[in-house]
C-alpha cells in the first residue's frame, strides 16, 4: 500500500506562470481523494507530479515516506495506473494490445513483438472490459473503430491491468454518459477500499465527487481552498471554488 504526500509543493513554468503554490497534502492508502476546481486550478499538474511528468520547483512529493527523486520514481512507476485525459491509446492497435501494453514491462520481449499474450493476461483483460461496461468481444477490434466513450473506458481498464497500488485519474469520466460515469467512479472507489490503493482523481462534476469520494480537495489558482469530507462541501464552499471574482472577470 502506498501513501502520497505533498510538502510545500510549488510549480512555476519558465515564463513565471504559477501553476501550484504551498501545497501540503497527504493522501493515505485506501482513500479515493477527488480534486475539484475550475480549469487551470492545478489539478492536472498535481497528478503529473506523482508520475514524474512534472517536477516541483519548490517542496517535495513523497511516496511511501520517500522523496520522489529519479531513483524512487523508477521503483514507484510500475505500481502506478495512470488514466490520461486524452486516453493515450494506440489508435491502430487492437483493444487487447492496448490493454496489455500496460503490463508489457513484465513480459518477455518476444511476446510483446509477436502479440502472443499469456492466457491469464487475456482473462484479466476480459474481466476489466466487463467491469468498465464493454463487451469482451471488443478485444480484437482496433481502437480507432471505437467511440470516444468506449476509448475512454479502454484507457481506464488499461490502468488496472497490473492491480496498481496508486491510481492517478485525470478527468476519467469526461466523455462518458452519467450511467457509465457512475460505474467508473464506483470502480475507482472499490480499488481504494477493497484493494487498498491510493486513488487521486480530478473531476469537474461536483455531484459525482459528493457521491463517490472519501475526501474532496478543492483547488483554485494553484492553492488548496477546501479539504474535507464530501458532506462538508456546502454551497459556500462550491462558490469559493468556482465563483469568478472581479479581478478575474476584468482579466
Amino acid at each position: 500500500m502506498s501513501a502520497i504526500g505533498f510538502e510545500g509543493v510549488g510549480l512555476r513554468y519558465p515564463d513565471g506562470t504559477r501553476a501550484l503554490e504551498g501545497i501540503d497534502l497527504t493522501v493515505p492508502a485506501g482513500q479515493l481523494c477527488v480534486l475539484l476546481g475550475p480549469s487551470g486550478a492545478g489539478k492536472s499538474s498535481l497528478l503529473a507530479m506523482v508520475n514524474g511528468l512534472a517536477r516541483p520547483t519548490a517542496g517535495n512529493v513523497i511516496v511511501d515516506g520517500r522523496r520522489l527523486d529519479r531513483r524512487a520514481l523508477r521503483e514507484v512507476r510500475p505500481r502506478i495506473g495512470m488514466i490520461h485525459q486524452q486516453f493515450g491509446l494506440a489508435p491502430r492497435a487492437s483493444v487487447a494490445t492496448n490493454l496489455i501494453a500496460g503490463a508489457a514491462a513484465t513480459l518477455p520481449l518476444w511476446r510483446v513483438l509477436s502479440g502472443r499474450w499469456p492466457g491469464p493476461m487475456m482473462a484479466r483483460a476480459r474481466l476489466l472490459l466487463d467491469q468498465v461496461g464493454l463487451a469482451p468481444d471488443l478485444l480484437a477490434r482496433r481502437v480507432d473503430q471505437l467511440s470516444g466513450g468506449q476509448q475512454q473506458r479502454v484507457a481506464i481498464a488499461r490502468a488496472f491491468m497490473l492491480d496498481p497500488a496508486i491510481v492517478l485519474a485525470d478527468e476519467p469520466v469526461a466523455s462518458l454518459d452519467p450511467h457509465h460515469a457512475r460505474e467508473i467512479l464506483a470502480l475507482l472507489g472499490r480499488q481504494a477500499r477493497e484493494r487498498g490503493a491510493t486513488v487521486l482523481c480530478s473531476l469537474h462534476q461536483i455531484d459525482l465527487a459528493r457521491d463517490f469520494a472519501d475526501r474532496i480537495v478543492g483547488l483554485r489558482g494553484g492553492r488548496i481552498v477546501f479539504d474535507g469530507p464530501p458532506a462538508a462541501l456546502d454551497s459556500k464552499g462550491v462558490s469559493s471554488l468556482y465563483q469568478r471574482f472581479p479581478a478575474e472577470r476584468a482579466a
